[in-house]
């Protein structure tokens, strides 16, 4: 079961005016290495509120990155730019699965809705 960060207290209403006010969810990456093995894995969802920084979020993830990702060969070359770039742009926004989610109701207004496949 995933855990979402940040929304400890909140209801699914707040959640969602929050989100009208620019918050969002995100998820980060990380790359550890230990020689000829490489793991790139995502965080738990993030809720970032409006007016925080995702930057600030993901650097744990990113530090992480950096130290042990790129020790392996040849993925960890590969893998840590990547999943670096991905953080320090934000991190991935999942917004709308995650507000499709809520319950079964609908994004709030303002977001398109989401196509299920």
């Amino acid at each position: 079961m995933s855990i979402i960060k940040g929304v400890e207290g909140l209801s699914v209403g707040e959640v969602q005016d929050q989100v009208r006010q620019g918050a969002k969810f995100v998820v980060f990456g990380y790359c550890m290495s230990f020689l000829v093995i490489t793991l790139r894995r995502s965080s738990d969802v993030t809720f970032v509120r409006a007016g925080q920084s995702a930057f600030v979020a993901g650097l744990p993830y990113t530090i992480l990155s950096l130290f042990i990702g790129w020790w392996g060969f040849p993925w960890g070359l590969v893998y840590t730019p990547m999943v670096v770039i991905q953080n320090l742009s934000g991190g991935k926004d999942v917004t709308l699965e995650v507000m499709s989610a809520f319950g079964g109701s609908a994004p709030p207004p303002g977001l398109p809705p989401v196509q299920v496949r």
